[in-house]
Protein backbone atom coordinates (compact mmCIF):
# COMPACT_ATOMS: atom_id res chain seq x y z
CA UNK A 1 0.00 0.00 0.00
CA UNK A 2 1.15 3.18 -0.88
CA UNK A 3 2.67 5.59 1.78
CA UNK A 4 2.08 9.16 2.98
CA UNK A 5 5.49 11.21 3.39
CA UNK A 6 5.38 15.07 4.79
CA UNK A 7 7.48 18.08 4.73
CA UNK A 8 6.76 20.16 8.59
CA UNK A 9 7.80 21.97 11.01
CA UNK A 10 7.56 22.03 14.65
CA UNK A 11 6.07 24.82 16.51
CA UNK A 12 8.71 27.25 17.65
CA UNK A 13 11.08 25.42 15.43
CA UNK A 14 12.35 26.76 11.88
CA UNK A 15 14.17 23.95 10.35
CA UNK A 16 12.15 21.91 8.08
CA UNK A 17 12.37 17.70 8.87
CA UNK A 18 10.59 15.02 6.66
CA UNK A 19 7.95 11.47 8.30
CA UNK A 20 6.05 9.23 7.32
CA UNK A 21 1.95 9.50 8.57
CA UNK A 22 1.01 6.85 11.18
CA UNK A 23 -2.53 7.11 11.50
CA UNK A 24 -2.98 10.20 13.10
CA UNK A 25 1.08 10.67 14.03
CA UNK A 26 3.74 11.45 11.96
CA UNK A 27 6.84 9.29 12.49
CA UNK A 28 10.01 11.70 12.19
CA UNK A 29 12.64 10.24 10.13
CA UNK A 30 15.97 10.03 11.58
CA UNK A 31 18.03 10.99 8.82
CA UNK A 32 18.11 14.70 7.66
CA UNK A 33 17.00 15.16 3.45
CA UNK A 34 17.22 18.49 2.03
CA UNK A 35 15.23 17.94 -1.25
CA UNK A 36 12.17 15.61 -2.39
CA UNK A 37 14.90 13.79 -4.42
CA UNK A 38 16.97 12.86 -1.79
CA UNK A 39 13.79 11.49 -0.58
CA UNK A 40 12.13 9.58 -2.97
CA UNK A 41 15.80 7.67 -2.94
CA UNK A 42 16.33 6.51 0.59
CA UNK A 43 14.15 8.08 2.30
CA UNK A 44 11.43 5.80 1.18
CA UNK A 45 13.13 2.97 2.34
CA UNK A 46 13.68 4.59 5.72
CA UNK A 47 10.33 5.06 6.41
CA UNK A 48 8.78 1.79 5.17
CA UNK A 49 11.05 0.20 7.82
CA UNK A 50 9.92 2.67 10.52
CA UNK A 51 5.74 1.83 9.33
CA UNK A 52 7.13 -2.04 9.61
CA UNK A 53 8.18 -1.41 13.44
CA UNK A 54 11.70 -1.67 12.67
CA UNK A 55 12.62 1.27 15.13
CA UNK A 56 10.38 3.29 16.85
CA UNK A 57 10.69 6.93 17.13
CA UNK A 58 8.30 9.17 19.21
CA UNK A 59 5.58 10.02 16.92
CA UNK A 60 4.41 14.03 16.50
CA UNK A 61 0.71 14.70 16.51
CA UNK A 62 -0.44 15.30 12.82
CA UNK A 63 -2.56 18.66 13.40
CA UNK A 64 0.18 19.86 15.69
CA UNK A 65 2.17 20.53 13.15
CA UNK A 66 2.80 22.71 10.33
CA UNK A 67 2.90 20.94 6.63
CA UNK A 68 5.20 22.29 4.21
CA UNK A 69 5.09 21.78 0.51
CA UNK A 70 7.05 18.06 0.03
CA UNK A 71 8.43 19.28 -3.39
CA UNK A 72 11.06 21.17 -2.62
CA UNK A 73 13.14 24.05 -4.48
CA UNK A 74 14.98 23.94 -7.09
CA UNK A 75 12.67 22.27 -9.27
CA UNK A 76 10.83 22.71 -12.32
CA UNK A 77 7.14 23.02 -12.43
CA UNK A 78 5.82 21.92 -15.93
CA UNK A 79 1.94 21.96 -16.63
CA UNK A 80 -0.87 20.84 -18.84
CA UNK A 81 -3.61 23.55 -20.15
CA UNK A 82 -6.97 22.44 -20.78
CA UNK A 83 -6.60 18.30 -20.23
CA UNK A 84 -9.54 17.49 -18.58
CA UNK A 85 -12.65 16.85 -21.40
CA UNK A 86 -15.07 18.24 -19.14
CA UNK A 87 -12.93 21.74 -18.64
CA UNK A 88 -12.35 22.14 -22.47
CA UNK A 89 -16.45 21.93 -23.07
CA UNK A 90 -17.00 24.13 -20.54
CA UNK A 91 -14.79 26.58 -22.59
CA UNK A 92 -16.01 26.03 -25.42
CA UNK A 93 -12.81 24.05 -26.86
CA UNK A 94 -12.52 21.02 -29.07
CA UNK A 95 -12.63 18.16 -26.54
CA UNK A 96 -10.75 15.67 -29.08
CA UNK A 97 -7.86 18.08 -29.53
CA UNK A 98 -4.76 15.86 -30.85
CA UNK A 99 -1.95 17.79 -28.87
CA UNK A 100 -0.75 18.59 -25.59
CA UNK A 101 -0.74 22.06 -24.45
CA UNK A 102 2.42 23.22 -21.75
CA UNK A 103 3.10 25.83 -20.00
CA UNK A 104 5.64 26.37 -16.89
CA UNK A 105 5.01 28.02 -13.45
CA UNK A 106 7.53 29.62 -11.52
CA UNK A 107 8.84 27.69 -8.39
CA UNK A 108 8.46 30.90 -6.50
CA UNK A 109 4.42 30.05 -6.80
CA UNK A 110 4.72 26.89 -4.91
CA UNK A 111 3.98 27.18 -0.92
CA UNK A 112 2.54 24.64 1.78
CA UNK A 113 -0.98 22.93 1.77
CA UNK A 114 -2.14 25.73 4.38
CA UNK A 115 -0.60 28.76 3.63
CA UNK A 116 -2.37 31.36 2.31
CA UNK A 117 -3.38 32.09 -1.20
CA UNK A 118 -2.41 35.40 -1.59
CA UNK A 119 -4.19 37.61 -4.03
CA UNK A 120 -1.98 40.83 -5.53
CA UNK A 121 -3.82 44.10 -5.63
CA UNK A 122 -4.08 44.36 -9.36
CA UNK A 123 -5.80 40.95 -9.53
CA UNK A 124 -9.43 41.31 -9.90
CA UNK A 125 -10.49 37.80 -11.52
CA UNK A 126 -8.39 34.98 -8.90
CA UNK A 127 -9.44 31.39 -10.02
CA UNK A 128 -8.55 27.96 -8.72
CA UNK A 129 -7.31 24.91 -10.32
CA UNK A 130 -6.94 21.50 -8.22
CA UNK A 131 -4.38 19.56 -10.29
CA UNK A 132 -3.38 16.17 -9.85
CA UNK A 133 0.80 16.26 -9.46
CA UNK A 134 3.40 13.86 -10.53
CA UNK A 135 6.78 13.86 -9.47
CA UNK A 136 9.35 12.67 -11.27
CA UNK A 137 10.76 9.33 -9.86
CA UNK A 138 13.56 9.16 -12.80
CA UNK A 139 15.46 11.47 -14.53
CA UNK A 140 14.32 11.98 -18.15
CA UNK A 141 17.67 13.24 -20.50
CA UNK A 142 16.46 12.87 -24.06
CA UNK A 143 13.47 11.44 -25.85
CA UNK A 144 11.99 8.36 -24.63
CA UNK A 145 8.93 6.42 -24.89
CA UNK A 146 7.11 6.11 -21.44
CA UNK A 147 4.69 3.06 -21.85
CA UNK A 148 1.52 2.76 -18.87
CA UNK A 149 3.75 -0.81 -17.45
CA UNK A 150 6.61 1.90 -16.72
CA UNK A 151 4.96 4.51 -15.21
CA UNK A 152 6.24 2.76 -11.44
CA UNK A 153 9.48 3.58 -12.91
CA UNK A 154 9.03 7.53 -13.59
CA UNK A 155 5.92 8.43 -10.82
CA UNK A 156 7.78 8.84 -7.64
CA UNK A 157 5.37 10.29 -5.87
CA UNK A 158 1.40 11.69 -6.80
CA UNK A 159 0.62 15.25 -4.96
CA UNK A 160 -2.38 17.85 -4.65
CA UNK A 161 -1.30 21.30 -6.90
CA UNK A 162 -3.81 24.24 -6.69
CA UNK A 163 -2.77 25.85 -10.27
CA UNK A 164 -4.09 29.20 -9.03
CA UNK A 165 -4.69 31.87 -11.72
CA UNK A 166 -4.92 35.32 -11.94
CA UNK A 167 -7.65 35.11 -15.55
CA UNK A 168 -7.31 38.89 -16.03
CA UNK A 169 -3.25 39.12 -16.16
CA UNK A 170 -3.61 35.37 -17.88
CA UNK A 171 -5.90 36.73 -20.53
CA UNK A 172 -6.05 39.92 -21.25
CA UNK A 173 -2.17 40.28 -21.42
CA UNK A 174 -1.54 36.90 -22.83
CA UNK A 175 0.43 36.05 -20.10
CA UNK A 176 0.13 32.87 -18.91
CA UNK A 177 3.26 32.41 -16.72
CA UNK A 178 2.93 35.58 -15.38
CA UNK A 179 -0.45 35.04 -14.32
CA UNK A 180 -0.34 31.62 -12.98
CA UNK A 181 3.43 32.38 -11.17
CA UNK A 182 2.70 35.22 -8.16
CA UNK A 183 4.07 33.89 -4.79
CA UNK A 184 1.64 31.64 -3.42
CA UNK A 185 -0.02 30.59 -6.98
CA UNK A 186 0.74 26.51 -6.21
CA UNK A 187 -0.17 25.41 -3.00
CA UNK A 188 1.31 21.59 -3.52
CA UNK A 189 0.85 19.13 -0.62
CA UNK A 190 -0.07 18.05 2.31
CA UNK A 191 1.06 14.58 1.20
CA UNK A 192 3.56 13.29 -0.83
CA UNK A 193 2.04 9.96 -1.83
CA UNK A 194 4.37 7.06 -3.02
CA UNK A 195 2.70 4.43 -4.51
CA UNK A 196 3.73 0.92 -4.44
CA UNK A 197 4.81 -1.14 -7.50
CA UNK A 198 1.90 -1.41 -9.47
CA UNK A 199 -0.21 1.29 -7.75
CA UNK A 200 1.26 3.75 -10.40
CA UNK A 201 -1.08 2.62 -13.12
CA UNK A 202 -4.31 3.47 -10.16
CA UNK A 203 -3.62 7.58 -11.48
CA UNK A 204 -6.77 7.19 -13.52
CA UNK A 205 -9.06 5.77 -10.24
CA UNK A 206 -7.72 9.00 -8.89
CA UNK A 207 -11.07 12.21 -7.89
CA UNK A 208 -10.07 15.41 -7.81
CA UNK A 209 -12.04 17.18 -6.00
CA UNK A 210 -12.22 21.51 -4.58
CA UNK A 211 -14.67 23.32 -2.18
CA UNK A 212 -14.88 26.97 -1.57
CA UNK A 213 -16.55 28.00 1.59
CA UNK A 214 -17.70 24.56 1.67
CA UNK A 215 -19.41 24.60 -1.73
CA UNK A 216 -18.30 22.11 -4.40
CA UNK A 217 -17.21 23.58 -7.10
CA UNK A 218 -14.75 20.87 -8.80
CA UNK A 219 -15.46 16.88 -8.94
CA UNK A 220 -13.90 14.78 -11.51
CA UNK A 221 -11.77 11.43 -12.01
CA UNK A 222 -8.64 11.90 -13.32
CA UNK A 223 -9.73 9.31 -16.18
CA UNK A 224 -11.41 12.28 -18.12
CA UNK A 225 -7.49 13.21 -18.62
CA UNK A 226 -7.39 13.76 -22.87
CA UNK A 227 -3.22 12.88 -22.26
CA UNK A 228 -2.43 10.69 -19.63
CA UNK A 229 1.02 10.27 -17.87
CA UNK A 230 2.73 7.39 -20.05
CA UNK A 231 1.84 9.87 -23.00
CA UNK A 232 2.51 13.19 -21.69
CA UNK A 233 5.82 12.39 -20.67
CA UNK A 234 6.82 11.02 -24.09
CA UNK A 235 5.81 13.94 -25.60
CA UNK A 236 7.26 15.83 -23.03
CA UNK A 237 10.82 14.21 -23.30
CA UNK A 238 11.01 15.52 -26.84
CA UNK A 239 11.64 19.17 -25.46
CA UNK A 240 12.45 19.03 -22.06
CA UNK A 241 14.98 17.55 -19.76
CA UNK A 242 13.24 16.22 -16.28
CA UNK A 243 15.14 15.53 -12.69
CA UNK A 244 14.09 13.26 -9.74
CA UNK A 245 11.66 15.63 -7.94
CA UNK A 246 10.56 17.62 -10.86
CA UNK A 247 6.79 18.38 -10.64
CA UNK A 248 4.07 17.64 -13.41
CA UNK A 249 0.61 19.32 -12.99
CA UNK A 250 -1.93 17.49 -15.13
CA UNK A 251 -4.62 19.64 -15.72
CA UNK A 252 -7.95 20.05 -14.02
CA UNK A 253 -11.69 19.74 -14.80
CA UNK A 254 -14.39 21.91 -15.40
CA UNK A 255 -16.28 23.94 -12.45
CA UNK A 256 -13.48 26.85 -12.18
CA UNK A 257 -14.80 30.45 -12.26
CA UNK A 258 -13.81 31.40 -15.41
CA UNK A 259 -16.72 31.87 -17.96
CA UNK A 260 -15.61 32.08 -21.56
CA UNK A 261 -18.15 33.93 -23.96
CA UNK A 262 -19.46 32.23 -26.66
CA UNK A 263 -17.70 31.67 -30.29
CA UNK A 264 -19.82 34.87 -31.68
CA UNK A 265 -19.07 36.78 -28.81
CA UNK A 266 -15.51 36.05 -28.62
CA UNK A 267 -15.58 37.06 -32.44
CA UNK A 268 -17.37 40.10 -32.38
CA UNK A 269 -15.40 41.19 -29.32
CA UNK A 270 -12.15 40.54 -31.55
CA UNK A 271 -13.51 43.48 -33.65
CA UNK A 272 -12.82 45.83 -30.70
CA UNK A 273 -9.35 47.47 -30.21
CA UNK A 274 -7.31 46.10 -26.81
CA UNK A 275 -8.43 48.97 -25.21
CA UNK A 276 -11.91 48.29 -24.93
CA UNK A 277 -12.02 44.74 -25.13
CA UNK A 278 -10.09 43.21 -22.05
CA UNK A 279 -12.17 46.03 -19.67
CA UNK A 280 -15.59 44.64 -21.15
CA UNK A 281 -13.82 41.23 -20.36
CA UNK A 282 -13.43 41.57 -17.08
CA UNK A 283 -16.21 43.30 -16.42
CA UNK A 284 -18.12 40.60 -17.90
CA UNK A 285 -16.69 38.23 -15.47
CA UNK A 286 -16.94 40.00 -12.20
CA UNK A 287 -20.65 39.37 -12.65
CA UNK A 288 -20.14 35.60 -11.75
CA UNK A 289 -19.67 34.80 -8.22
CA UNK A 290 -17.20 32.02 -8.46
CA UNK A 291 -13.85 34.06 -8.52
CA UNK A 292 -12.15 33.93 -5.22
CA UNK A 293 -11.94 36.80 -2.44
CA UNK A 294 -10.11 37.70 0.57
CA UNK A 295 -11.86 35.49 3.16
CA UNK A 296 -12.46 32.90 0.75
CA UNK A 297 -11.86 29.24 2.32
CA UNK A 298 -10.40 26.76 -0.81
CA UNK A 299 -10.49 22.97 0.22
CA UNK A 300 -8.87 20.41 -2.23
CA UNK A 301 -8.35 16.76 -2.00
CA UNK A 302 -7.54 13.43 -4.34
CA UNK A 303 -7.95 10.45 -3.32
CA UNK A 304 -9.25 6.86 -4.61
CA UNK A 305 -12.63 5.42 -3.78
CA UNK A 306 -11.03 2.73 -1.79
CA UNK A 307 -8.16 5.04 0.10
CA UNK A 308 -5.71 3.01 -1.29
CA UNK A 309 -4.00 6.21 -2.40
CA UNK A 310 -4.66 9.27 -0.04
CA UNK A 311 -3.18 12.58 -1.06
CA UNK A 312 -4.59 14.23 1.65
CA UNK A 313 -6.51 17.62 2.03
CA UNK A 314 -4.99 20.90 1.32
CA UNK A 315 -6.71 24.15 3.37
CA UNK A 316 -5.41 27.77 2.20
CA UNK A 317 -7.27 31.04 2.84
CA UNK A 318 -7.84 33.90 0.41
CA UNK A 319 -6.02 37.06 1.98
CA UNK A 320 -4.76 40.66 0.85
CA UNK A 321 -1.15 41.36 0.66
Amino acid sequence: MSINLVRYQQPSLQDAAWGVVSGDDVLPLPTEYSTTAEILGEGVKVARRLLAGESKPSPLPLRALRLLSPVTRPCRIVAQGANFKTHLIENKMDPNRSFNVFFTKSTASMSGPTDDIVRPANVQLLDYEVELGIVLGKPITGPVTVTPDELDDYIGAFVIANDVSARDVQLSENQWYKGKSYRTFCPVGPYLTVPDPGEASRWSELQLHLEVNGELRQNEQASDMLFGPAETLTELSQIEDLDVGDLLITGTPSGVALKLPSAIAQRVAGLLPEARRWPLFVKSQLRTSGYLQPGDLVTAGISTADGALDLGTQRNLVSSP
